[in-house]
């Protein structure tokens, strides 16, 4: 089965076919850096990190690059509330994205382009679609003129006399058509500015992403991603501005968008006090936690964000944990002959990452992917439990196909790492000193010594450490 993917361009699944063979391309629309990261931020960046995972599983070369919008209406009324630099703004948030984004297990992007590095580029696009005639100058701002661009809605379905109706009367008269958007805008009084050919100012929102995508990507590239609420009016005059300074159709080959983050079933807002930052959310919750809920569910689903939902995804992913934990003990049991149960297994799991692999290449379902995993999870769980009741053998074989499956999926998926960790001398250690302390608890659990086996489990709680209570005895695991 050939991977599959939804393109908002043409509103259908399409076979993915590569611009180049053996390569892909990808730009994902980053943040703009005037607050710490949020919970809507952080869907797409984990959706695309696990798309990147994937392309990269079977075989692709991937280059990914994602932008930081570091001019900014808000950059620079959050510096000149604070009396300090946008620049100031811009790398203190800058810094919070990546210690969040490093924690959710979000691999780094090759590239992260900046729109004050690329003013010469930006500037240089501008003229050129002013030279071409689409684009005019209005008393030192420059916009594009939508109706010169024959394409103009193709990727969100609005035509230009629905826009023009449902315009607000209080539009700029200066402008040909009231959905005209800004590529230049003149410098007002306490904002940065860069000398450009129609006088000081900086760039419009849009043609950032245009210029520093078709500068390390090409006239045309893959993929473009980013949240629903992009689709319009960005992505759309991303492409009109892009395919009419290039004249090079299709700009982007596949456009995907994840959907929308609600919070209790109301979408997230300041003004309704339901905004959350990852940082707040990680003060309760494991990193691995919220990254598998946002898996959970369908990418371009809507993801209604709760602490319901996130205990109950702690809950799942445990599941998954535990089997990990079983499959690392299994391999202290291996032996020399098998058995029918360790052949059946040994087909079920490559059958599992089959299945997962269909599900992965039906427009990345993670959703299908996470039950597959489950499946062969409650397997690996039953097979742990036979071969401790001595009703099963295996050899080395099995174990490794067992291994190489499970956590080849949870790769994929970006999980499971601490149970994908191959032992160290610093885990021996770590396994010798927790099998001191649960035999002292032990001992004092024995000798009704209740205080110093409540203390102990107690103690070890504090730092993230749970003790679980087995027929096999007493086990330990990290939360």
């Amino acid at each position: 089965m050939a991977l599959r993917v939804y393109n908002t361009l043409t509103k259908q699944k399409e076979e993915f076919i590569p611009n180049e063979p053996g390569k892909v391309k990808i730009y994902v629309c980053g943040v703009t850096p005037y607050n710490h990261p949020h919970i809507g931020n952080a869907r797409p960046f984990v959706t695309w990190d696990v798309f990147r995972r994937y392309l990269e599983h079977i075989g692709y070369d991937v280059y990914h690059v994602q932008n930081f919008t570091d001019v900014d209406d808000k950059i620079i009324n959050t510096a000149n509330s604070e009396g300090v630099t946008w620049n100031d703004i811009a790398q203190r948030y800058i810094k919070s994205y990546f210690e969040v984004m490093d924690k959710l297990n979000i691999k780094r992007a090759h590239i992260y382009p900046s729109v004050s590095a690329h003013m010469d580029d930006i500037i240089e696009m501008v003229k050129t679609l002013q030279d071409k005639g689409y684009a005019y100058e209005v008393n030192g701002d420059v916009y594009f003129n939508i109706e010169k661009f024959t394409d103009y809605g193709k990727l969100s379905g609005r035509s230009l006399e629905d826009m023009k109706a449902g315009a607000r009367v209080d539009v700029d008269e200066r402008k040909n058509h009231p959905m005209d958007f800004a590529l230049w805008k003149s410098a007002k009084p306490g904002e940065p500015a860069w000398k450009s050919p129609w006088g000081d100012g900086r760039p419009g929102w849009h043609i950032e992403c245009s210029a520093m995508s078709i500068k390390y990507l090409g006239q045309t590239f893959d993929f473009h991603g980013g949240g629903s609420d992009l689709i319009f009016p960005h992505h759309e005059n991303e492409i009109a501005q892009s395919e009419a300074c290039t004249g090079c159709s299709p700009f982007v080959r596949y456009w995907l968008h994840n959907g929308f983050i609600t919070v209790n079933e109301e979408k997230m807002s300041k003004s309704l006090g339901n905004f959350f930052l990852v940082i707040d959310i990680l003060k309760h919750y494991d990193p691995e936690i919220l990254r598998f809920f946002i898996l959970s569910t369908h990418y371009r689903s809507p993801l209604d964000f709760s602490d319901e939902r996130l205990t109950e995804a702690a809950r799942s992913l445990d599941r998954l944990k535990t089997a990990g934990v079983n499959l690392n003990e299994l391999q202290s049991k291996i032996g020399q002959a098998t058995s029918e149960l360790s052949l059946a297994i040994r087909e079920k799991a490559i059958q599992a990452k089959q299945e997962f692999l269909q599900a992965m290449d039906d427009d990345f379902n993670t959703a299908v992917a996470i039950s597959i995993m489950f499946g062969l999870a409650k397997e690996i769980n039953i097979f742990y439990n036979a071969v401790n009741q001595g009703e099963n053998s295996f050899d080395a074989k099995t174990w490794e196909v067992l291994q190489h499956h499970y956590y080849e999926m949870a790769d994929i998926l970006g999980i499971l790492r601490q149970e994908c960790q191959t032992k160290t001398a610093e885990n021996d250690l770590t396994e010798q000193l927790m099998k001191i302390i649960i035999d002292i608890r032990q001992q004092a659990r024995q000798n009704k010594d209740w205080t110093t086996a409540d203390y102990l489990r107690d103690q070890l709680a504090t730092i993230g450490v749970v003790l679980e209570d087995s027929r096999q005895g007493v086990r330990w695991k990290q939360r």
